[in-house]
């Protein structure tokens, strides 16, 4: 603590600047204008005025001058098309993969909806295609079950439902991760 140190006493809501400093005693200059005198371990200096005062005594020039933002690197520039590329969409309604469904069982159905499912999958993960979205309906929930089955079988998919406004509940967005190490 030194003079013109601006304090605060601790159990008392008044605060001031150091007048004066003799062994035991500090006299401070309150705000009201009241010279007030406390015991050092009364007081606390308050840091932030500290700094104030360096701030107001340095250069202007020197502040600015840090202040000053370096020269960006010439950065690549995205287009917008490709900064929004829509997901690959694959379409698994029954009437979509074949042209009769006529004597087909639940289970034919489903075979050929989750063959689609995984060779899509398989396209993309090889295509290097980040995200795909899976429409499957709403229905009874058997294809979304099966198709979750499918998903989890992989380490570097996430899946989950796909944008309400667009698909409804019926669609399944699957996110592939490109650079898993092993």
């Amino acid at each position: 603590m030194k003079i013109n140190d601006k304090v605060s006493v601790l159990d008392e809501d008044i605060s001031g600047v150091v007048q004066k400093i003799t062994e035991d005693t500090v006299s401070i200059l309150t705000k009201d204008g009241f010279v007030m005198s406390y015991s050092k371990n009364e007081l606390v200096v308050d840091k932030s005025y500290a700094i104030e005062k360096e701030l107001i005594n340095r250069d202007l020039e020197d502040v600015i001058s840090e202040k000053e933002v370096p020269k960006r690197k010439k950065s690549y520039k995205v287009k917008p098309k490709e900064r929004k590329l829509p997901p690959m969409e694959v379409d698994l309604h029954i009437h979509q993969l074949v042209n009769n469904q006529k004597g087909m069982s639940n289970y034919d159905m489903l075979t050929i909806q989750l063959d689609t499912a995984k060779r899509q999958l398989d396209f993309a993960i090889k295509k290097r295609i980040q995200k795909v979205v899976f429409v499957h309906g709403v229905g009874e929930g058997v294809l979304k079950a099966e198709l979750e089955y499918l998903f989890r079988r992989y380490d570097n998919v996430k899946y989950y439902d796909a944008d309400f406004k667009k698909y409804g509940r019926g669609a399944t967005e699957v996110y592939i991760y490109q650079n898993i190490k092993n």
